[in-house]
C-alpha cells in the first residue's frame, strides 16, 4: 500500500511539474493571458484579415508568428490577405461581395469609410489592452471620439537614395524631377502620396478642395514623367532599391530601415518642403461577420510582446507606450522614427467626392502619358496641321462657288442677249 501511495504521489507531482514546465516553458505569454484568450470562445471560428504587404512579425528570421500565436491561443482561424494601398482596400470594400473582419486603413481613408458608413462601431470593453495606447494616438482627427478605430502604427514618407548613384545628398523632393536620373527613380503607384509630393513642391495643402491646385500638381507630375520616366511601384520598391539599380525612390520611414539593413548604400531625408505624417489604425468593416473575432484580433495585436515584435518587424512607431519605453526595441532613439528636431509635415484628410473623381481621372492622365508635354506637342502638331488642311479646304469650297457663280452668271448673260 505505500508503494501504492508513493507511485500516486510521485505521479501527481511528475503531472503538475509537466504542466507548471509548458506554462512557464511559453515563449511569449502569460498564464493570464492564455487562459483570457481560451475563454473568449472563439475555437472553430474564423477572422478575415485585410492589411498591408510586408506589416505584420510572420515567423521568419526568429521573429514571432502573430498570426499563428493568435489561432493558438484561440483555436480561431485566421484569413490573412494582403493590400497594396488605401484605394485598392477601399474599392474591395465598396465593390461588394467580400466579408473581412479587420482592415488597417490610414487616417484619411479612416476619415472617409467612417463618413460613408462602412465602419462598425468598436466595443472597447472587449479592447483592454487600450490601456497601452499612448494618448497622442488617441482621439486622432479621423475618429475624434474614438469609436472606430484602434491606432497601429505611425510614420511618416521620406525621400531614399542610392549614395553610390546621386552626386550629392539630396534635401528636396525637386531631386525626383533632375533629368540626370532618368530610368533611375521610382515613385508611388498611388494617387495620393503622388500627388502630396508635388502639392509640397508647389506649397499647395495636402487637403485642397481648389480643382486648379490638383490640376497645377497633375502637370508637375506629367513634367516628372517626360524628364525622368519614373516607374510607379508599390511593394516592389523593396527589392528594386535594394538590388542597387535605381537611385531614388521615396516610401516610408520605417521600410527605409528594412531596405538599409539589405543595401548600406541608401541614405534617407526629409525633403524641406514637408512630408505625409500618417496613421494607420485596425478597423472593424460593416461587411463583417465575426465582430468578436475581430475585436479579439485588434486586443492581440496590443499585447506588449505581440506590439514589440510587429515594431521589430516592421520598424514602424507603434502607438503601444510599453514598445516605445523599451530600451531594447531596435527602434529605441531612432532618428528615422523619432526625429530629434520638427519635421515639416502634412497628414491627410477626406477629400470631397469632386476632388477625389478629379484626382482620380489626373491620375490616369499622368501615368497614361495624355498629360504629358510631348503628347501636348503632337496635339498641337495635329490640331495645326488640321486647321491648315481645313484652311485649304475651305478656299477650294470658296474658288470652286466662285466659278460655278460666275459660269451662271455668264450663263445668265448669254441667255438674255439670246
Amino acid at each position: 500500500m505505500k508503494k501504492f501511495f508513493a507511485f500516486l504521489t510521485a505521479l501527481v507531482i511528475s503531472l503538475c511539474s509537466v504542466s507548471l514546465t509548458a506554462v512557464a516553458d511559453d515563449e511569449y505569454f502569460t498564464q493570464e493571458q492564455i487562459d483570457y484568450y481560451k475563454n473568449l470562445g472563439l475555437q472553430g471560428t474564423t477572422v478575415n484579415v485585410y492589411n498591408w504587404g510586408e506589416y505584420i512579425s510572420d515567423g521568419s528570421e526568429g521573429s514571432m508568428d502573430v498570426v499563428s500565436e493568435f489561432e493558438r491561443l484561440t483555436g480561431a482561424k485566421v484569413n490573412y490577405t494582403n493590400f497594396e494601398s488605401n484605394e485598392n482596400m477601399y474599392s474591395k470594400l465598396s465593390g461588394g461581395g467580400v466579408s473581412y473582419d479587420v482592415i488597417v486603413p490610414s487616417d484619411y481613408m479612416i476619415d472617409r469609410l467612417i463618413d460613408e458608413d462602412m465602419l462598425l462601431p468598436i466595443d472597447f470593453n472587449n479592447i483592454p489592452n487600450m490601456k497601452y495606447i499612448n494618448e497622442d494616438c488617441q482621439h486622432l482627427y479621423y475618429d475624434p471620439d474614438q469609436i472606430y478605430s484602434v491606432c497601429y502604427n505611425v510614420g511618416t514618407t521620406v525621400l531614399i537614395y542610392n549614395k553610390t548613384l546621386v552626386d550629392e545628398e539630396p534635401d528636396s523632393w525637386g531631386v525626383l524631377w533632375d533629368e540626370q536620373y532618368k530610368g533611375k527613380v521610382l515613385m508611388f503607384n498611388n494617387s495620393r502620396d503622388a500627388f502630396a509630393i508635388a502639392q509640397a513642391l508647389l506649397g499647395k495643402d495636402f487637403n485642397s478642395t481648389i480643382e486648379q491646385d490638383w490640376v497645377e500638381c497633375a502637370r508637375l507630375l506629367a513634367e516628372q514623367k517626360d524628364k525622368t520616366n519614373p516607374v510607379y511601384v508599390m511593394d516592389e520598391v523593396f527589392n528594386l532599391m535594394e538590388s542597387g539599380e535605381y537611385a531614388l525612390a521615396e516610401y516610408y520611414a520605417g521600410d527605409y530601415l528594412l531596405m538599409v539593413e539589405n543595401n548600406e548604400d541608401l541614405g534617407y531625408c526629409f525633403p524641406k518642403e514637408g512630408v505625409n505624417y500618417f496613421y494607420d489604425a485596425f478597423c472593424i468593416p460593416t461587411c463583417s461577420k465575426n465582430k468578436r473575432g475581430a475585436e479579439a484580433f485588434i486586443n492581440f495585436m496590443q499585447e506588449p510582446q505581440v506590439a514589440y515584435e510587429n515594431s521589430e518587424y516592421i520598424y514602424y512607431r507603434s502607438p503601444n507606450i510599453t514598445v516605445e519605453n523599451n530600451e531594447e526595441s531596435s527602434l529605441y532613439g531612432s532618428e528615422v522614427i523619432y526625429p530629434k528636431e520638427e519635421i515639416k509635415s502634412q497628414s491627410f484628410k477626406n477629400l470631397p467626392q469632386n476632388i477625389i473623381e478629379l484626382q482620380n481621372n489626373l491620375w490616369t492622365q499622368v501615368k497614361s502619358g495624355k498629360l504629358s508635354a510631348e503628347n501636348e506637342n503632337e496635339n498641337r502638331r495635329i490640331y495645326t496641321e488640321c486647321a491648315v488642311i481645313g484652311g485649304a479646304a475651305v478656299v477650294v469650297i470658296i474658288a470652286k462657288m466662285i466659278s460655278s457663280f460666275r459660269k451662271k452668271k455668264e450663263q445668265d448673260l448669254s441667255d438674255l442677249y439670246d
